[in-house]
């Protein structure tokens, strides 16, 4: 009669067997789980076509963002009036007789002088924080705009000689003139002086707002 107490208790190579295959199981089942989250995960991607363009961002100091946001500092301006005297000669009868058309014209115009700062590269600004000296290149000044005073501008007189022609071309050679004195009048060595010591001022200002305690600037031909 077969022992009850055999039956119930599972043979040894069966243990041995069961022991080494759960392991094996366990690993199975960790690879099955671990590739379904993988394949979860990237197969959108690989279904997606790449992207074009891909748009990278570098960090850029806050004090040249600042400096590029003004963009154009304009640090002096110039009132300029002109009198422009202009006369074409003429010569009738086979330049026996002379003849003359002249015109005076009044200008009065202004011009504005600064610094363009979009000019300026980032190696031109320099900021050390432990020490706070910041360094500024700056380009040097410019005549930023020059513009007649149309409601100021007028012809004080005008004649025509009775044998010449009239030159229709005369007074806009005169408010050209004008135009060129003014740029003219803006770029002088006092006014460069001026603009430099105003842009440094301005832009010190700002530099020492943004956490700079010291300031060094230099302007630089561009």
């Amino acid at each position: 009669m077969p022992d009850p107490s055999s039956e119930r208790s599972p043979h040894p190579l069966k243990k041995v067997l069961g022991s080494l295959l759960a392991p094996s199981r366990m690993l199975a089942y960790v690879v099955a789980a671990t590739l379904a989250v993988a394949l979860v995960v990237l197969l959108p991607r690989l279904l997606s076509p790449p992207p074009d363009h891909v748009i990278t961002e570098r960090p850029t100091p806050s004090l040249l963002l600042a400096i590029r946001e003004v963009s154009r500092l304009e640090t002096a301006e110039v009132h300029v009036e002109k009198v422009v005297d202009l006369t074409d000669r003429q010569s009738a009868f086979f330049g026996l007789v002379e003849a003359k058309d002249a015109l005076l014209l009044v200008a009065v115009g202004r011009a504005v002088v600064g610094v363009d700062l979009g000019k300026m590269r980032e190696e031109d600004v320099a900021f050390d924080p432990k020490t706070g000296v910041a360094r500024l290149d700056l380009p040097e000044p410019e005549v930023l705009s020059a513009m007649l005073d149309e409601d100021g501008t007028y012809v004080f007189a005008r004649s025509t000689d009775l044998l010449a022609k009239r030159n229709e071309q005369l007074e806009a050679n005169a408010r050209r003139q004008a135009q060129r004195a003014i740029e003219a009048a803006a770029r002088t060595p006092d006014v460069m002086r001026r603009a430099r010591a105003q842009a440094e001022k301005q832009l010190t200002a700002l530099a020492r707002a943004l956490g700079a305690k010291q300031v060094e600037v230099r302007f630089v031909a561009r």
